[in-house]
């Protein structure tokens, strides 16, 4: 992968894997506070040297408490963080690629080639298959829609699902550990999966309101295609960053 440049791109997933924590717990604004009442300290020394220095010498002990305390903290997230990272990695890797198939056969009905024996030539079709749809327009993604089992209610569940699954991940303990660009592609997956669940809703509404019911289909029809276009983007950009893995097969 490379940006505009022709540089290589270091996948998202590879750059979080590499880094470790370093974010301070202490608000800087502390240390500011702390080191301006050590310079007002020293400016002041002249007028009562003996005073100013025991307030001195209590901030500066205050500042090298802080400071101490601070990179242990550090250095202790940090240690647990390497712990759970891969696994955390894995589980967002794991509901892209299970959601990357079920759009992909739930909503256009993609059919593989499955005389091919390895498991990856089938991702590998099925990748070429999204790159496809998100270069498509919405009118054109709207032709392409599995109508019967999209606006269906095992379909508005599974979209739900999904969308709980990310939800869980961003509420995870160690979320805060996360970069903030995975964390707001996230988010934008999980709004995104809702917002399709509230489109199936549109839709059926046409069964209760059979005078207007082509307004209500066609109405959902557009606004799905839209909110699908940006999903398949969402989900090819998260596995240019390196995030979407089948299921691990233990030995």
């Amino acid at each position: 992968m490379k940006n505009k440049k022709g540089k290589d791109l270091v996948p998202l997933r590879n750059k979080l894997s590499q880094r470790l924590i370093s974010r301070s717990d202490v608000p800087i604004i502390v240390y500011l506070t702390v080191i301006a009442a050590m310079v007002v300290m020293w400016l002041l020394r002249d007028i009562s040297s003996d005073l100013t220095q025991d307030f001195f010498v209590e901030l500066f002990g205050v500042a090298f408490t802080l400071f101490i305390i601070d990179v242990l903290l550090v250095r202790s997230k940090s240690k647990r963080w390497k712990i759970v990272r891969d696994d955390i990695d894995y589980l967002i890797a794991r509901g892209v690629n299970r959601l990357r198939d079920g759009i992909s056969t739930r909503v256009f009905n993609f059919d593989p080639d499955v005389s091919v024996t390895a498991s990856a030539d089938i991702r590998a079709q099925r990748n070429a298959f999204l790159t496809e749809i998100s270069l498509m327009t919405p009118e054109a993604i709207e032709q392409q829609l599995n109508e019967t089992e999209l606006f269906s209610h095992q379909t508005y569940s599974y979209f739900n699902e999904r969308a709980s699954d990310f939800w869980d991940i961003i509420n995870m303990k160690y979320a805060e550990n996360l970069d903030p660009e995975l964390v707001s592609q996230l988010i934008n997956l999980h709004i995104y999966l809702k917002d399709l669940g509230a489109q199936i809703n549109q839709y059926r509404k046409s069964e209760r309101f059979i005078e207007d019911s082509d307004f209500y289909k066609n109405k959902a029809k557009n606004d799905m295609s839209a909110i699908l276009k940006q999903v398949v983007e969402l989900l090819q950009t998260l596995k240019e960053e390196g995030y979407s893995e089948g299921v691990r097969l233990t030995n």
